[in-house]
């Protein structure tokens, strides 16, 4: 079995709950590469050197307000991430709204597993189907890719 890919990300006042979540969870996501938005990731590796723990094999995109949303996204694109921790604030208003609704877009669309919240997130991470080989079934968009444009649609 290929070693899956789990991407971690939360807003900021969602950040210490995800740390939280790490920590706990740490002996199982050593077995997974981990792909975080640059916060996030500088966060959780800070948080265990102060444990005292080696570092997790975590791979660090920008911040999600400077591009990390859409790096992510495009990672969700290309079929490298195998499930989403994104911790996520809604009573706080983001100032790249816009990147978020595409990242959880993009995320449905290639049905990659995402937990919005800590419990979600430990039915995720204790699944046995996370344990194993699983086939993911991505809807097939070629009748969309392959639809014929009128003449209004094609001049823009």
């Amino acid at each position: 079995m290929r070693i899956r890919t789990i991407a971690l990300v939360a807003h900021d006042n969602c950040k210490r709950d995800l740390i939280e979540w790490v920590r706990f969870n740490r002996g199982t996501l050593e077995k997974y590469r981990l792909v975080c938005t640059g916060t996030t990731g500088r966060l959780v590796q800070e948080a265990l050197e102060e444990d005292g723990q080696k570092d997790l094999n975590i791979t660090r995109l920008k911040s999600g307000p400077l591009g990390g949303d859409q790096q992510l996204g495009a990672l969700i694109a290309e079929e490298v991430i195998d499930m989403i921790v994104f911790f996520w604030d809604p009573m706080q208003p983001q100032p790249h709204d816009v990147d978020v609704k595409a990242l959880l877009r993009i995320s449905n669309l290639y049905n990659v597993p995402t937990a919005y919240n800590r419990s979600t997130a430990d039915f995720l991470i204790s699944s046995p189907l996370f344990k194993e080989d699983y086939d993911r079934k991505i809807r097939d968009y070629s009748g969309y890719l392959n639809r014929e444009l009128n003449e209004a649609t094609s001049q823009n």
